[in-house]
């Protein structure tokens, strides 16, 4: 998975390439700071501009992913 994650940061991945992510890195038990090192050590190859990218998009995917488990949770009557 945090080969993965490299490779989206080299790529410059959009927000949604990281969501569909999200599941497995959970599922694998990486945290926030494996990410943090892997973007740190991959720096000088992509470049700090393409790390802060990444960064931005991955907080964004996390937006994402609460705005639609909200989403389902609403659909579920659950929300007040």
């Amino acid at each position: 998975m945090l080969v993965r994650l490299a490779a989206l940061v080299a790529v410059d991945a959009p927000p949604a390439s990281y969501l569909a992510n999200a599941d497995a890195t959970e599922k694998s038990g990486i945290t926030a700071d494996d990410i943090q090192e892997v973007m740190i050590a991959i720096a000088p190859i992509v470049g700090t501009a393409r790390v802060v990218s990444a960064a931005g998009k991955i907080l964004r995917a996390m937006g994402l992913e609460i705005a639609i488990g909200d989403a389902g949770t609403a659909e579920l009557g659950d929300e007040p």
